[in-house]
């Protein structure tokens, strides 16, 4: 890995602390050419004082500090002068021995730069004039460490360089990827489009079958919208990411006039995945409940299932978004099917709670979606809301990523409402109306609510 700029620098600057202010005559920073539990690894010179000591080797070192020793006077008056004049005679000796055979130990010091026992390099550096202080030689000492450290940031820097140039060609090849496979879905849900409009247009409204055709135009119309949002998450940049971070979580901004621009994005607007922003409405909720019951009934007579419905059209309006209130019950409904055998039993339903007269409250609406499937462990029940997490699930072969409730929960929340999840289904209390048989023992019950329009 090649020594960054940097930590040139800043061994520069230790050698001329060591040179200018301890009066080093010699000073040469080695790092080894691989991290090693071993000291024989070939060391490789990266600054050095003089300069031309940098090219020379073992045996040209030993030349300098026996004429060091030599001719003191003469290296005081100009050693650059006549430091290249003997470089090229001198015997050959091993790096870390080479001060120890021609100064005082008094005088030359050598310290493996080592870090968890993985020696990364050397520093020498010697003087002759006279011997190292011990205070000298704890500064020596804390320049080897401070080189130490530089080293070990600089390959952790290189390292996570590396790993993000490997990153960013990984995600510009998954960019790839979902290019190609949304250019490759899009024609097949453009003639599931068009035939769920050429169905519905030669059914009579009387026909059994018209429903069916309904929710097959429908539910394309919905991939339509998906693979537009897939789209957009496609082209998506970090840019684009971070004014949809929790403040907590945004990267921090340490400009006063960058801080003032950019502090309203802590209060986004709520926004439906990637879509146009939430915006709440008074609507009934059976305008959304309806059809996806349609498209409901379907799938359970596929799968032998019996599907219940209490759903009362004459309930005043409540604040919501049809697209994100849409997505929440299609997630319960669609997990409800999921889990229960054949054989079972689904229920939807939609009640009214009115608040307490003592209370300035708005009165609620509650969808309940139970099923008479093998219910959720109570250790589960607490984990539910979290991404990924499917709990016992995961050992089943039903598939799932674990997403929806946690989606379903955001959705809620940002129309300012609550869900919750009950099991057995029959304690979230509100099934008094329901055939006990199935719900009372076993079975899950998803709560939402929603506050009334005023």
């Amino acid at each position: 890995m090649p020594t960054s700029a940097e930590f040139i620098s800043l061994s520069q600057a230790q050698v001329a602390l060591l040179t200018q202010t301890l009066g080093a005559a010699l000073s040469i920073v080695y790092l080894t050419e691989e991290w090693s539990a071993s000291s024989d690894k070939q060391l490789v010179p990266v600054v050095a004082y003089p300069e031309a000591a940098l090219n020379w080797g073992e045996e040209q070192i030993v030349a300098f500090l026996t004429q060091l020793q030599a001719n003191l006077r003469q290296r005081l008056l100009g050693a650059k002068d006549w430091a290249k004049d003997w470089a090229d005679n001198a015997e050959t000796s091993s790096i870390a021995r080479v001060a120890a055979e021609t100064l005082l130990p008094q005088q030359q010091v050598v310290l493996p730069l080592i870090y968890q026992e993985r020696v990364m390099g050397l520093l020498i550096t010697a003087r002759a004039e006279r011997a190292w202080t011990e205070a000298e030689q704890d500064q020596i000492d804390q320049i080897a460490q401070t080189l130490t450290l530089a080293c070990i940031l600089d390959h952790r820097s290189q390292w996570l360089t590396q790993d993000i140039q490997r990153q960013q060609l990984l995600d510009e090849r998954k960019t790839d990827l979902y290019d190609d496979l949304l250019h490759q879905f899009r024609n097949p849900l453009t003639a599931l489009h068009t035939f769920g409009k050429l169905l519905v247009r030669r059914l009579n409204p009387s026909d059994a079958n018209r429903s069916v055709a309904e929710s097959i135009l429908r539910e394309s119309d919905r991939l339509q919208d998906l693979l537009k949002q897939l789209d957009a998450a496609v082209d998506l940049d970090l840019a684009d990411l971070v004014p949809a971070l929790p403040p907590s979580a945004a990267p921090p901004d340490f400009s006063p006039a960058s801080a003032s621009e950019t502090a309203p994005q802590a209060q986004t607007q709520p926004r439906l995945l990637l879509g146009s922003a939430i915006q709440l409405q008074p609507c009934a909720i059976t305008e959304v409940l309806q059809p996806l019951l349609d498209s409901a009934s379907a799938i359970a007579q596929d799968r032998q299932l019996t599907l219940t419905a209490d759903v009362s059209a004459n309930l005043p309006p409540v604040l919501l978004d049809q697209r994100a209130l849409r997505e929440v019950v299609n997630n319960l409904i669609d997990n409800a099917l999921k889990y229960t055998p054949a054989g079972g039993k689904v229920y939807v339903a939609l009640q009214r709670l009115a608040s307490a007269d003592d209370q300035e409250l708005p009165h609620r609406q509650a969808v309940i979606v139970a099923d008479t499937g093998a219910g959720i462990p109570p250790e589960d029940l607490a984990h539910l809301f979290t991404r990924h997490y499917r709990g016992v699930q995961a050992q089943t072969e039903i598939p799932g990523t674990g997403l929806g409730l946690a989606i379903a929960q955001e959705l809620m929340r940002q129309m300012e409402g609550e869900i919750q999840l009950f099991s057995p289904a029959a304690s979230c209390g509100l099934l008094d109306a329901v055939e006990p048989a199935g719900f009372q023992d076993s079975g899950t019950a998803a709560v939402i609510w929603l506050n009334e329009a005023d």
